[in-house]
């Protein structure tokens, strides 16, 4: 009992009779619990006031570091029967064995010389090429001909004119001779008719005067159409250039044609060509289609299309295949609370399903069985369960992990964040706060 006060009440009353006085009366046992309660009050009160390591959980799996070596399916790339199996479940394969051969069940491809008659048509369509393609050249140098051609008859045609040029000013000069002969000889012919007139000629000079008269005036008539004709060979010679000029380029516009024409079928063809090449060689690309290869070294976990003669479509899944050789990593999911936390590079415990283990989240130190992990990567995109995945790597700087780890294993990860006294994680999980947000070392230096 409690000695608060001096009116002590066994003064007033026998409490000899009562058990519970009897009980709680002053002895050693009791004294002994009331120390022992204030011990474990005392050490309750520093345990609150022990160090405690705050971290994030999170819960996955054993993967792979690497996409390529995660277990993969084998599909098909075209339709067709299945005809012969070639390995069976738990088979070690290398890369490029064979595992199924399908045959082909789409009627365009049941020949079995498709890729030979495509080949032939392929050799005669460039044939076809070919030969147009000389027609080309052909008829390049046919017009090249028809330009020389037409240049050698513009010349003469040119030179004609000119001729005509030069016989129109001789033509006209003989003119102009003859019109001064013709006045020459009507002067004659009346100074002879004058002189006779005056007894000074006789009349045979008036006549011969008169004849010469004559034949000037026959001459100049001749002249003049001699002189028109000249003008005339003038006008035809310069038709003739023009009609040159029309029928080379009547001649040359025709050959281009025709050379247009053969471009044209060339090119066609020269499609055609390439078409029927790629063709052949989708053709030969199918041939080998038809056995399903190993992508890589692994191990055949299970044919997902069994029997003879089963008919499949492009891209249907036939057998799955687990690499060999693989890097180990875990996949862990986060809840959304903590994703700002989680950090590229930072230092996590992992432990597996089926290993011994003893963890103190709060201590790592006194963990037994957990392994170390490095994050490598992390997903900025929701995942269906609501969490965010994050990657993780075996940390070189410890222990390695178990060699008998298998790909799917249930994992459970703890990244490690600050030390907080233990009274106030209690008070943060009860008011359901998040870890205290911090930066690691290496952010840090990389903002200065």
């Amino acid at each position: 009992m409690l000695n608060i006060t001096k009116n002590r009440i066994d003064e007033w009353v026998d409490l000899s009779k009562y058990k519970s006085t009897k009980v709680l009366k002053d002895n050693n046992g009791y004294l002994m619990i009331k120390r022992t309660i204030w011990a474990c009050v005392i050490c309750l009160l520093i345990f609150l006031f022990l160090p405690w390591t705050q971290n994030v959980s999170g819960t996955g799996e054993v993967t792979t570091l690497k996409p390529n070596q995660r277990p993969q399916t084998i599909q098909t790339g075209i339709a067709g029967r299945i005809e012969k199996w070639y390995v069976n479940e738990g088979d070690y394969v290398n890369k490029g064995d064979t595992i199924l051969f399908i045959s082909e069940i789409k009627e365009d491809y049941l020949d079995p010389n498709l890729v030979e008659n495509t080949g032939n048509q392929v050799t005669a369509k460039q044939g076809a090429a070919n030969s147009y393609a000389s027609k080309v050249q052909a008829l390049e140098s046919q017009i090249g001909a028809i330009g020389s051609e037409r240049a050698l008859k513009y010349k003469q045609a040119q030179n004609k004119l000119k001729q005509s040029f030069l016989k129109v000013q001789s033509d006209s000069i003989d003119l102009e001779a003859v019109k001064t002969q013709l006045i020459i000889a009507k002067t004659q012919f009346n100074r002879a008719i004058n002189l006779n007139k005056e007894g000074l000629k006789p009349l045979t000079d008036v006549e011969e005067k008169r004849v010469k008269l004559q034949d000037t005036e026959a001459k100049i008539i001749t002249q003049e159409n001699k002189y028109i004709t000249a003008q005339n060979e003038v006008l035809n010679a310069r038709m003739e250039l023009n009609r040159i000029l029309a029928e080379y380029s009547e001649k040359t516009a025709k050959a281009q044609s025709d050379k247009q024409t053969a471009l044209s079928s060339q090119f066609d063809t020269e499609a055609q060509v390439n078409k029927l090449k790629n063709q052949y060689t989708n053709y030969q690309i199918r041939n080998g289609m038809y056995y399903i290869l190993a992508p890589q070294n692994g191990y055949i976990n299970r044919a997902l299309q069994s029997g003879l003669g089963e008919t499949v479509k492009e891209g249907t899944p036939v057998v799955s295949i687990m690499p060999s050789n693989f890097d180990i990593a875990v996949e862990t999911y986060i809840s959304p609370v903590d994703f700002p936390l989680i950090n590229k590079g930072e230092k996590v415990r992992v432990w597996f399903d089926g290993w011994p283990s003893i963890v103190f989240s709060g201590w790592p130190g006194a963990s037994y069985g957990t392994f170390g992990g490095v994050i490598v990567a992390k997903e900025n995109f929701i995942s269906e369960n609501g969490k965010y995945r994050v990657l993780i790597a075996p940390d070189p700087s410890e222990k390695e992990w178990p060699k008998k780890l298998s790909i799917g294993a249930g994992t459970q990860t703890i990244a490690l964040l600050d030390s907080v006294p233990i009274w106030f994680e209690i008070w943060r999980t009860l008011n359901g706060f998040p870890p205290n947000y911090y930066t690691t070392e290496k952010s840090v230096t990389e903002k200065k």
